[in-house]
């Protein structure tokens, strides 16, 4: 049978997959406490330095941590709270290919001959930049752009 909580934790990306490191006396003594709770621990692991007084490097450690991720939880925490200790989605976080200034050239090009196919403006790519793009990435990038500007341009009034 599963355990509705570690589902939850999972489908948030706030599993802890080290709950065993997690060693804190105080911590574990607590029925409050869950050390399957990355958050949580976080956020105890940042407490118990500045209200319990105990060193960052010990804290790191009975927490399962290195100090570095004890550094970078407190300053998350001063940033955004706790909310901002919530894991962030993983995987690329914006175009690593279609950058702005692909897209501009893109863009110029596809201006001065209408005509060109998503195909050849890969291809174009590649012999300017170096950089193999698939045309549908192309063609998406293009849509996502146009899609952009319609949403800036104000609304006039009829």
């Amino acid at each position: 049978m599963s355990d509705p909580k570690e589902e939850a934790l999972r489908a948030t990306r706030t599993l802890n997959l080290q709950p065993e490191a997690v060693i804190d006396a105080v911590f574990t003594a607590s029925e409050f406490c869950d050390p399957r709770d990355l958050v949580q621990v976080k956020y105890e692991m940042v407490r118990r330095v500045r209200v319990d007084k105990v060193p960052a490097a010990r804290a790191a450690r009975e927490f399962g941590f290195s100090r570095q991720v004890y550094y970078d939880a407190a300053a998350a925490l001063d940033a955004g709270g706790p909310a901002a200790l919530v894991p962030g989605k993983p995987g690329p976080k914006g175009p690593r290919k279609l950058t702005d200034a692909v897209m501009e050239y893109v863009e110029t090009r596809l201006a001065a001959e209408p005509s060109l196919r998503s195909k050849d403006l890969a291809d174009a790519v590649a012999e300017k930049y170096g950089l193999s793009v698939h045309p549908r990435s192309i063609e998406r990038a293009l849509a996502r752009r146009e899609a952009a500007r319609t949403q800036e341009l104000p609304k006039s009034r009829s």
